[in-house]
Formats: structure tokens, sequence, C-alpha cells
């Protein structure tokens, strides 16, 4: 890597110099940019870094302005002023953008987190419809002593003896069919729910 004399760089960063590449840049003179890029890169990422205070974004925010001058080269217009002077407008603004992009990323998290209470209250009446719907269609499968007798004691509240005696059947009988039951309420809702 061969190093240029002191007076060559700097003369590469006079703001004449400056210009006249950029001119050469706005005629697409890949060259021009190198040159142009090593003159003003290293204050870009300093003007950047001084908005955003975070390093590694800097460089992101500072490599996306460069690439923008290069775009928009043909843009320039040196009676406006110096291309030192435009090519910091360029990365100033980047620089703002990120930081504006970033508080909009961190309002809406912000407000998305609050969002969320209805949402899962949404979620949980869905849910809930979903398991209901679910339920009455196996019960529906159900005989009819195994879904009364069912409904009885869950729904109702009612004891084994309580349902026995509502439902003028044998204690052990209305036991069997509501384990009976219960056993392919668990099934038909296991099939559903897979």
């Amino acid at each position: 890597m061969t190093t240029e004399p002191e007076h060559t760089r700097q003369q590469l960063t006079a703001p004449a110099d400056v210009d006249a590449l950029m001119s050469r840049v706005a005629d697409g003179d890949r060259d021009a940019f190198a040159a142009l890029y090593d003159a003003v890169a290293s204050r870009v990422y300093g003007l950047i870094r001084r908005v955003l205070r975070d390093s590694a974004l800097a460089e992101e925010v500072a490599q996306e302005a460069l690439v923008e001058v290069w775009r928009t080269a043909a843009r320039f217009d040196p009676a406006r002023g110096s291309a030192t002077g435009w090519i910091f407008t360029i990365a100033h603004h980047r620089a703002v953008d990120r930081v504006r992009a970033e508080q909009a990323a961190t309002e809406r998290e912000r407000r998305t987190a609050h969002a969320s209470v209805p949402f899962d209250d949404v979620i949980e009446e869905v849910t809930a419809r979903l398991e209901r719907h679910a339920v009455r269609r196996c019960l529906d499968s159900l005989t009819q002593l195994q879904r009364e007798a069912i409904l009885l004691a869950f729904y109702r509240g009612l004891t084994y003896p309580e349902v026995a005696e509502r439902l003028g059947a044998p204690l052990p009988t209305v036991k069997t069919r509501m384990r009976d039951g219960l056993i392919r309420l668990r099934d038909c809702l296991g099939a559903s729910w897979r």
C-alpha cells in the first residue's frame, strides 16, 4: 500500500478539489468517487456519530449517505454551495432520518405493548367461543342419558345421587354413563384440538 505525501492528501481535501472531484463523480468516474470518499468519509462519519451517538449505527448511516452521494452526484449544483457542504447536508439528513426512524420504532413498540391487552381479550373470546362450539358438538355425539347426566353434574352442579334421582336411574348406572360419556367427550375434544 503506497502512502501519498502529506501535501497531496491535503490538496484532495481542499474545497476546490472536493468540488472538482464531485464534478467527475457526477460523470460516473469511480476513481474520483474513491478519492472523494477518502477525502470526506471520516468527517461524514464524525458528523453522523455526533447525531447518533452509536458508532456501529453511525458507520452504517455514513455508508448509506456516501452511497447516496454517489447515486445523486449529478444533482450537485456548485452555484448553490460547496460539494463538502452538500455532502454534509446529505449525511446530516440521513442521521436525522435514522434518529426519527428509531424513535418511531420505539413508539410503535410501546403502543403495541399497550395495545396487546385488548388483542389478548379478543383471542380469549374467540378461543372460548371455539371451545364452546366444540363442547356442544361433542355433547351432541353422546347418548341422551350420558348427555343429561353430564349436563346436570357439570352445568347444574348436582351430585351423583342427585343426578340419579333427577333421571330416575340407579346410581351405578348414572356413574357408568357419566364415566363413559366423559371418556367420549375427552376423545372428541382431543380430536377437535389436534
